[in-house]
């Protein structure tokens, strides 16, 4: 499974990004397995974002409850991550992950900064 998601950027405190992920791979069936955004900060583990289920359900962390949403489009097997009001301590490289292989995207840097 391929996962290729867009393009990071430097946003300001306040400001919004939309991050996209898009899965490919001959056997992967996007419409059956749930979907995830993780982030990494310098010198730490991945911790997981927001999750959302074959049913469309989701999940976030703690830190991003109301801020963030995640949402997919099975016609285009695309996984998003709006973004809103971020702070500076949303800073990170993010991932997206599927549940079915576990396989990662290459990462990209959210950078929150005036």
């Amino acid at each position: 499974v391929q996962l290729v998601e867009s393009r990071g950027d430097l946003v300001q405190p306040g400001g919004s990004l939309r991050l996209s992920c898009a899965a490919s791979g001959y056997a992967f069936s996007f419409r059956k397995y749930d979907m995830s955004w993780y982030r990494q900060f310098p010198g730490k583990g991945r911790e997981m974002v927001a999750v959302v289920d074959v049913n469309g359900d989701t999940k976030y962390a703690d830190s991003v409850k109301g801020r963030f949403t995640i949402s997919r489009d099975n016609t285009r097997d695309t996984v998003f991550l709006q973004m809103d009001n971020v702070k500076p301590d949303d800073t990170a490289v993010y991932y997206c992950h599927e549940h079915w292989l576990g396989s990662w995207g290459q990462g990209t840097q959210v950078t929150v900064s005036s």
